[in-house]
């Protein structure tokens, strides 16, 4: 398949693999293979390089390198806090709280543990997708064990006031821990997790451009945690499973260079999307931006819009016949009929919510991509429109004295 002609606007499903993360990662796919639990020589070459990739990464976090725990990614990452968390502290309560707009490896965790007796109060939120502070005050109380609510949102981009919302958990019940899912926000947003106050964090490497299959969740000391992944005593008993040296050692690599690079990153994907900002709802009529109106409380890479009749599915498919990769919502939804549960939550009609577009640039796009993209984003939306039994009435309404 011919890509070369193609740009492409999912960085928020995945990112392309970087050369420098592969080259890292290279000699533990090749040559350095041993299993770092082992004794001898080249099982310890595969210790020293897990080491000191924990270290790496717990750098950049700001935590101890022993409160970093290694996963197969993002979605494992928050199913560990939840349910580690909710059974290690069964005994003192069974009250969990979240958002409407999590992710869904939170929300479906959550509403598994649900029907094992926990009892959930999922947050609303507002048009921008702001989770509502009041609320949150009001929900948590003695029997409250967990808070897990996201640090930005994977398809409106919004960033959410953690800091703050710590500080209403901590104040009522101090001993409630506090999980915020990170995946998204990772290379876009700070992380250090002293002044975000959490108690868990998880990330996936993918989302920066590190490999798929590979993820970490941050566990502050003495925080109960019930381990899920039974067998071994890996990651200080906290997830069983051979550690995947190769992975590790990538994830470690990208995320350093993420905030190495992190200035120059977020400022070249700031300037395209806010050029999408700015045109997009001048060249195309009926188009309503999702997300915060504040753009620094918007994540640097993310554009999101809803179209009034089209679906969704269509701007997408039509994108991609014209050399245009783009989504209309988290990745992990793709193929399902249902409008998305985050747009819902923040209020938008169900007609509206199915003609979403999510557009998140990274730091290989390039300003000739975006122009491309503007030329022929209000002609193919025309042409989709066209194909609507409304649209008549609707173009004869605006024709109307």
């Amino acid at each position: 398949m011919e890509m070369l002609d193609r740009a492409y606007f999912d960085h928020a499903a995945t990112t392309p693999l970087d050369r420098r993360v592969l080259e890292a990662m290279l000699p533990y796919l090749s040559s350095l293979w041993g299993n770092p639990a082992s004794l001898y020589a080249e099982a310890q070459e595969a210790r020293r390089a897990l080491d000191g990739a924990r270290r790496d990464v717990a750098g950049v976090l700001g935590c101890k390198p022993q409160e970093v725990v290694f996963t197969s990614g993002g979605s494992e990452s928050a199913s560990l806090a939840l349910r580690g968390v909710a059974y290690a502290s069964r005994d003192r309560g069974n009250h969990i709280i979240t958002s409407a707009v999590e992710h869904h490896a939170v929300l479906h965790t959550a509403e598994r543990l649900e029907k094992e007796g926990f009892r959930v109060t999922y947050l609303p939120v507002d048009r921008e997708g702001f989770v509502d502070l009041a609320e949150l005050e009001r929900a948590v109380g003695e029997e409250t064990t967990l808070v897990s609510i996201m640090l930005a949102n994977n398809e409106v981009g919004t960033i959410e006031p953690i800091e703050e919302a710590v500080r209403i958990i901590k104040g009522k019940n101090p001993r409630a821990a506090f999980h915020t899912d990170a995946v998204q926000a990772t290379g876009a947003v700070e992380v250090s997790v002293e002044r975000l106050g959490v108690d868990l964090l998880s990330i996936g490497a993918h989302k920066f451009y590190g490999p798929k299959g590979i993820g970490a969740l941050y566990v502050r000391s003495r925080t109960p945690l019930q381990p899920q992944m039974l067998g071994g005593a890996q990651e200080k008993n906290r997830r069983a499973g051979t550690e995947n040296v190769a992975h590790i050692v990538g994830m470690a690599k990208a995320m350093s260079l993420a905030y190495e690079e992190f200035d120059a990153r977020n400022a070249h994907c700031r300037s395209l999307r806010d050029r999408l900002l700015d045109e997009v709802p001048d060249r195309v009529p009926y188009v309503h931006i999702t997300g915060p109106k504040d753009r620094s409380r918007r994540l640097s890479n993310s554009f999101s819009c809803c179209f009034e009749l089209i679906e969704g599915e269509a701007i997408l498919i039509a994108l991609d016949l014209q050399g245009v990769a783009a989504s209309s919502g988290s990745a992990c939804t793709t193929g399902s009929l249902e409008p998305s549960h985050v747009l819902t939550a923040m209020g938008l009609p169900l007609d509206l919510a199915r003609g979403s577009l999510r557009l998140t640039v990274g730091k290989g796009n390039t300003m000739e991509e975006i122009d491309r993209l503007l030329e022929i984003l209000p002609g193919t939306v025309s042409r989709l429109r066209a194909l609507s039994p409304q649209w008549p009435e609707r173009e004869a309404a605006e024709k109307r004295p």
